[in-house]
């Protein structure tokens, strides 16, 4: 129940730092705040419907959709969550889950615990807070001689699998055309598969043309289809370096954006491709909203 001391909404809006759009479309859709009446007829807001708005905007801000959110917040009867319920502590908390079922070989927990996440929150959550952090983590280890190789291929080829699930219908949207690939020598294609699901659900109707994909066969697909933009992925940079006088004749026909940690500003530069420095997520929302603002990515983020 709220307390007695209310506020009426442009306040509430001031306290929490949403709009008052956002805060009637959450109290008439989705039930989070429970305002009182005063004599007068005003709407009234409480300390209870001020703690649920923060965490609404919490929830929102970690990647969930809006009716999610809400939906989390009824689960926790649209209280303020404890920070033992807290959404970051839960997400922690599942990707220590699902890198030990990885690392014990544990197929059918880890495929549970990936239907729970997807169940629960968003796609872009799991691939950004879940998957890429558990494969780093794997990869730190294997390189750290404490994952054997045997474990980290298990772990690459279930959540790849998964990965290539959530792919299906990419190319259905209505948005613009991209094509993704890793270059010659390039077999790590998860970060590029992140991207590609985060892009198709952003409207892009992707190509996905994965690992070890060969020059002529990428200017061939660039010919054929004409994207609005190509997105070329790498853990390393000597495949970029050995494809350097095709990257640039590629990005001179069509915008390119270079991803992972194997492509140098240097190397950008002189091709004219496009550098992304963040997370796969972070990356397609950030390709999708330069696009959508007529500009061509200057920098974004995809490790």
């Amino acid at each position: 129940m709220n307390d007695r001391v209310s506020v009426r909404i442009g306040e509430l809006s001031r306290r929490v730092g949403v709009s008052v759009e956002a805060l009637r479309a959450w109290e008439r859709r989705y039930g989070v705040l429970q305002p009182m009446r005063s004599s007068s007829g005003y709407r009234l807001y409480g300390a209870d419907d001020q703690r649920r708005a923060l965490r609404m905007k919490e929830l929102i801000d970690g990647g969930y959709a809006a009716a999610e959110a809400a939906e989390a917040l009824k689960r926790l009867g649209l209280d303020f969550a404890p920070p033992e319920a807290d959404a970051a502590v839960r997400i922690a908390h599942e990707r220590a889950g699902l890198m030990g079922a990885l690392l014990a070989y544990d197929a059918e927990e880890a495929h549970d615990r990936l239907d729970a996440l997807l169940g629960s929150v968003t796609v872009d959550v799991v691939l950004r807070d879940v998957v890429m952090p558990v494969l780093r983590d794997i990869g730190s280890g294997w390189e750290r001689a404490e994952i054997s190789i045997a474990q980290e291929h298990f772990a690459s080829e279930l959540i790849a699998g998964r990965l290539r699930g959530l792919g299906r219908g990419w190319d259905a949207g209505l948005g613009p055309r991209a094509l993704l690939a890793c270059p010659p020598g390039e077999r790590h294609d998860i970060g590029l598969l992140c991207c590609a699901i985060a892009l198709g659900r952003r409207g892009w109707r992707v190509t996905f043309l994965g690992a070890d994909t060969p020059v002529g066969a990428l200017e061939e697909a660039v010919e054929r289809l004409k994207p609005g933009l190509v997105v070329l992925a790498t853990v390393r940079s000597d495949p970029l370096v050995e494809i350097a006088d095709d990257l640039a004749r590629i990005c001179a026909a069509v915008p390119v954006a270079l991803g992972g940690e194997g492509p140098t500003p240097a190397l950008a530069l002189r091709a004219g491709a496009r550098l992304l420095r963040d997370d796969p997520v972070t990356a397609a929302r950030t390709l999708t909203t330069t696009h959508q603002g007529g500009q061509t990515p200057q920098r974004s983020e995809m490790k």
